[in-house]
């Protein structure tokens, strides 16, 4: 909570409008926020934890704790883009700092997750699969939809996080939030971009479905990154791939070339999973727009807890 209210006191002001209600600051908004992030709560349940330990509240200065319309609205207020952003380049010049990127022994790695729109149990799962029910669980018309039309339906609705991780120390170096699954290819350039305005980055690994020329030649020509991708993307072929970076990736694997580096693209998986076992893999914003602002701020959160960790080294 002290890591989050001082990220807040660097990257955010005290009140969001000069006549605006002094009651709370946003550093104190957002670290009530953080806690509520990484223990799965409600606003409710946030606000009544935060009456019962009011030990945690004098650490950031505050003697009541927020009402959970506040800390809703607070969410709406601090949770943009841009301020996530600005907290994630904070954290990664902390790192840098100390050191501890190690991005010129180790690789930057790629990867996407997808959350679920809402907590679901494996029995509702499987009742809605054998009913062919839309992911609501409600029909919308007369007639029932084909397992194909909900499957899509889901799919355009689907919650995706795209992450860039120095692959040293797990710290999330850029992030690329969407509504609706697609190709992850399109993902790469804004990633890498972010990484390298965050971070010297020399080596970038991507498992198959970021390969593509484009891809290649951004990371190689723009950014000067030696980027590190298989070349499987599209339908099996004996044929050699048409670009001059694919077809040298092919002949590079064949041999076995870059396995030592890419052998670090697991730690993207490794990202992904720490997020889902310390965050959890369900969504409670219901609205889109604000279920890519969670999954910005759940990023935010995983490099806050990796902070709070130096403390104990």
């Amino acid at each position: 909570m002290q890591w989050a209210y001082r990220l807040g006191q660097e990257a955010l002001g005290n009140h969001p409008k000069h006549f605006g209600r002094k009651g709370f600051t946003l550093p104190q908004l957002f670290a009530c926020l953080v806690v509520r992030e990484m223990l799965r709560l409600s606003y409710r349940k946030a606000e009544q934890l935060l009456r019962d330990t009011p030990a945690w509240l004098a650490q950031i200065g505050l003697s009541k704790a927020p009402d959970h319309n506040t800390l809703w609205r607070g969410f709406t207020l601090l949770c943009t883009t841009r301020r996530l952003n600005r907290m994630l380049d904070l954290l990664a010049q902390l790192f840098q700092g100390r050191h501890l990127l190690k991005l010129r022994q180790k690789p930057l790695a790629v990867d996407s997750t997808c959350y679920q729109q809402r907590h679901r149990s494996r029995h509702y799962e499987r009742r809605c699969r054998k009913m062919q029910l839309p992911p609501g669980g409600k029909f919308t018309g007369k007639s029932r939809p084909s397992a194909n039309a909900a499957r899509s339906l889901e799919n355009r609705r689907m919650p995706k996080l795209a992450l860039a991780c120095a692959s040293a120390c797990h710290l999330i170096l850029g992030a690329r939030v969407h509504i609706g699954s697609g190709s992850d290819a399109p993902d790469f350039a804004p990633l890498l971009q972010r990484a390298c305005q965050r971070a010297p980055v020399r080596v970038v690994v991507a498992d198959s479905g970021y390969d593509s020329e484009s891809n290649h030649r951004t990371a190689r020509y723009d950014y000067g990154v030696r980027s590190i991708i298989p070349p499987k993307a599209g339908r099996p072929s004996s044929k050699h791939p048409a670009g001059y970076w694919r077809r040298h990736m092919r002949r590079r694997f064949h041999r076995q070339a870059d396995r030592p580096r890419y052998r670090h693209r697991a730690q993207a998986e490794t990202v992904n999973s720490m997020l889902k076992r310390n965050l959890g893999d369900e969504l409670r914003s219901r609205l889109p727009q604000r279920r890519k602002h969670e999954m910005l701020l759940r990023s935010v959160v995983h490099n806050i807890m990796l902070a709070a960790s130096l403390d104990d080294i």
